[in-house]
């Protein structure tokens, strides 16, 4: 039988391994967007307006990925 220190201690161990999964995944966010915004910053636009169609298109890419993330948390 598991005392209340056994109890707590194994809260805690869960508590850090989703606060690892969460921090990675974060992360793995960061870098994703980071790598997107790097391609704009290394493209050589012909003017202002196909550096703002490349901003729009992450910007959509990012609405869309939010509107499915709140679906899937219902």
């Amino acid at each position: 039988m598991t005392t209340r220190g056994d109890g707590s201690a194994l809260v805690r161990e869960y508590q850090i391994r989703l606060e690892r999964a969460l921090r990675e995944n974060e992360i793995s966010v960061l870098l994703h967007w980071k790598e997107r915004l790097d391609r704009i910053i290394a493209m050589k636009p012909d003017g202002i307006a196909s550096l703002q169609l490349e901003l729009r298109k992450i910007s959509e890419s990012m609405d869309n990925r939010t509107r499915t993330l709140k679906k899937e948390g219902r």
